[in-house]
């Protein structure tokens, strides 16, 4: 077992380096433009896949660090670099991460690799769990899966929202409901395979910020799928599936993890990573801006009122990062999040980044309100933090339910 360290070996220094420098060279200069298009900035992604950066190699290496922190550490540079276009590159890991957590290892071998493509011919996958109806409340999932045992295929039916790379993607997760009558513990995780008849992308949505990473509805209508491409198989599902209906006899507060669950409580910490990245690029900006700026003959940064802002800035920056450490560190060392730290580490690093980059923009004042400086990008980036893969109220809810043991509504 690793031991838990604050330090970063000389390899991971090496590794952190090398993606600040496409982060600075090549991300950050492209940042403006791809906002304004609101499109995916496949030029970006190939640069990725060419220094072996966008690949299912690079983030096997990361994701089996022994001390837990690569991923953080990946996460917290290219979104230091761009939000936008850091989601564009990363969107696919949680379409990985969903076979990673649900799949077997065959499933593994044959679709992760199929979800990034190669150098020359770049893909990407989705990940779709959100619905209309359903966010937060995953129970009010719709998109139902039924089995046809003639052909041993599944058939998907429903919309899916709020997916990255919804449509535009090469393999398509999709959690659906495969029991209705065990709520949320009747969910399961399919692989839809590239240019399935009846998937479809729906409503492309004009977001408020990360607007270079491409997000939509993807509509299933009669999709069939293999009975291969059930993540886990359906052996393991039938025994989920009793398992948790005598749970439900035993006990009705009893929990049986679901698959959109388990994909999200694998990349809390992931998602704390990118908001440790964007709050540290506005403090940057800021800092940067407060030493050359000046007013009434002295740099505005002499000021206290701006001083301990940036103190203020730096040390809940620095707090947002130990927690997604201490988190990543847990993980992959097999403790158990008894406390809800894969939780704590997301609330805390999202909510810090909405409250830095309000407060570098709030430093460049009328120039931190104009798009000619990027902490009014960072400022809209920093929003969607605190809303996806589990909004910071539904992060207190299950931190709450953890320390008390109770089914807090």
């Amino acid at each position: 077992m690793a031991e838990f360290t604050m330090e970063l070996n000389d390899e991971q220094k090496e590794v952190r380096d090398w993606i600040h420098g496409f982060a600075a060279d090549v991300m950050r200069p492209a940042a403006a433009e791809w906002d304004e298009r609101e499109e995916t900035p496949w030029p970006v992604i190939q640069e990725a896949a060419k220094i072996g950066l966008y690949s299912l190699d690079f983030y096997a290496q990361q994701f089996f660090d022994p001390t837990g922190l690569g991923i953080p550490m990946a996460m917290e540079e290219l979104f230091w670099g761009d939000a936008g276009i850091g989601l564009s590159i990363v969107g696919t890991g949680l379409a990985a991460v969903g076979v990673l957590a649900n799949g077997t290892e065959e499933q593994i071998g044959t679709w992760v690799p199929q979800m990034y493509g190669d150098v020359d011919d770049v893909k990407v996958a989705a990940f779709c769990s959100s619905e209309p109806d359903a966010g937060s409340d995953v129970a009010a999932m719709r998109t139902r899966a039924v089995y046809d045992e003639a052909t041993d295929e599944w058939v998907l039916n429903g919309t899916k929202t709020w997916a990255t790379n919804g449509g535009i993607a090469n393999v398509h997760v999709v959690v659906a409901v495969v029991d209705p009558e065990a709520g949320s513990k009747g969910h399961a995780s399919f692989i839809v395979p590239p240019n399935t008849p009846g998937l479809s992308q729906g409503q492309k949505f004009k977001k408020h910020g990360i607007r270079a990473s491409h997000t939509a509805e993807v509509v299933l209508e009669n999709v069939r799928v293999p009975g291969h491409c059930l993540l886990g198989g359906k052996e393991k599902l039938d025994e989920r599936l009793a398992r948790a209906r005598e749970n439900a006899r035993k006990d009705g507060r009893e929990r049986v993890k679901n698959a959109a669950m388990a994909t999200f409580e694998a990349s809390r910490p992931a998602v704390g990573a990118m908001a440790v990245g964007t709050a540290r690029a506005a403090y940057e900006e800021a800092l940067e801006y407060a030493k050359t700026r000046s007013q009434f003959g002295r740099p505005i940064i002499d000021n206290q009122g701006v001083a301990f802002q940036l103190a203020d800035m730096r040390t809940q920056i620095d707090a947002a990062r130990l927690l997604v450490w201490r988190a990543s560190w847990m993980a992959v060392t097999g403790k158990p999040f008894t406390s809800a730290e894969g939780s704590m580490s997301k609330l805390f690093a999202s909510e810090v980044a909405k409250k830095v980059t309000a407060q570098a923009v709030q430093i460049l004042g009328g120039n931190g309100f104009t798009r000619e400086y990027p902490v009014e990008r960072m400022h809209r980036d920093a929003a969607i933090y605190t809303i996806f893969e589990g909004t910071s109220e539904i992060q207190r809810l299950v931190i709450a339910r953890t320390l008390s043991g109770m089914p807090i509504r």
